[in-house]
């Protein structure tokens, strides 16, 4: 992207790693200071003009040193930054962290979102699998009252879901039984995906060859699988950032939160880093999402059995630190698939 010597490299490195530790503007004599170069003070602050020039670097104040820009951070990411994997021990102290016993629902996203916030020191996010990836175990109707019926859904991993169904019909719990034994023997361990091109290509049959209680749970499935594409997202750590000088002003932590309760926001983001496998990473304006312009946000996907179900990733600000977090979020997202896997398959 950008025609840099080494030497430019070096000095933006030195300046963005810096930076990192102090969110300090950093100055020609810091770079000579920690550099291997032997360069003089105007040498380097010819290059850091040179950087500023490429929009890599810029100066807050006239007599200020140089920090980062947006650019900047993309270069270094994708260019210099050396990233290394989690040790041993530090993968020993994540698992750890996880408890013994089999989780249920979604208590093993959460578990997983505060493990995500509490190594990073940022905040943790955690999409929890869209429910028209889950994989059906079992489905119950319980009659509440005269032609109102809940279904209840319950996922392999343990994720239960519950519908209130306005029935055509007054059937009694016995019936309601029967049907949910037929739902049960057509559709389990399909995704709820799945389940609704069943029940579609079913009801699309012709309706003379089925009896009437079998068109009712045909019917009744219908309504009980509609609209599955809702996906919870778990974000953990707020407290975090706060101290983080880039959040100091309370206009940009209050639209930054608001941005993280907005579902239509998060799920815009879970969409944007679904597609891809392994870690994105989305620096500032990258996420589209003005209120987290101030953000960096480091993603990967999680799965079961080769299928991608959900996203978790590490939320913090522009200079948080990528060699760190990086890795992090690449062994959680490994850690909760292979989890998934013994769990549940």
């Amino acid at each position: 992207m950008f025609p840099l010597t080494d030497r430019m490299k070096e000095v933006l490195r030195i300046v963005i790693e810096d930076y990192i530790l102090t969110a300090e503007p950093v100055s020609s004599m810091t770079i000579s200071r920690k550099s291997a170069l032997h360069l003089s003070p105007a040498t380097i602050r010819n290059i850091m003009s040179d950087l500023e020039e490429m929009g890599l670097l810029f100066q807050p104040h006239t007599s200020a040193g140089r920090v980062p820009t947006e650019k900047g951070f993309r270069f270094y990411v994708d260019s210099i930054l050396d990233i290394h994997e989690l040790s041993g021990e530090e993968k020993m102290d994540i698992r750890s962290k996880y408890p013994i016993y089999q989780p249920e629902g979604k208590d093993l996203f959460r578990e997983t979102c505060r493990i995500l916030s509490a190594s990073s020191h940022c905040l943790g996010v955690v999409w929890a699998p869209r429910l028209s990836q889950l994989i059906l175990q079992h489905i119950e109707f319980v009659k509440l009252r005269k032609y109102l019926t809940l279904a209840i859904l319950v996922s392999t991993t343990g994720i239960v879901q519950n519908r209130i169904i306005e029935m055509d019909e007054d059937l009694s719990q016995s019936d309601l039984d029967h049907l949910s034994n037929v739902l049960n023997g057509l559709l389990t361990g399909l995704t709820l995906n799945q389940v609704r091109e069943t029940l579609l290509d079913q009801m699309n049959l012709e309706k003379n060859a089925y009896d009437h209680l079998f068109q009712q749970a045909i019917k009744l499935g219908e309504q009980a699988f509609s609209s599955f594409d809702e996906t919870d997202v778990i974000i953990e750590g707020r407290t975090n950032i706060l101290s983080e000088p880039e959040f100091g002003n309370i206009s940009i932590m209050t639209n930054l939160f608001r941005a993280f309760e907005e579902k239509a926001t998060m799920v815009k983001l879970l969409d944007k880093f679904m597609a891809p496998r392994g870690v994105q990473i989305s620096i500032g304006s990258e996420s589209q999402v003005q209120e987290m312009e101030t953000c960096s946000l480091v993603t990967s996907t999680y799965g079961c059995e080769g299928r991608i179900w959900g996203a978790l990733g590490v939320i913090g600000p522009r200079r948080m630190n990528y060699s760190r977090i990086i890795p992090l979020v690449d062994y959680s997202a490994r850690l909760l698939s292979e989890i998934l896997d013994t769990y549940y398959h």
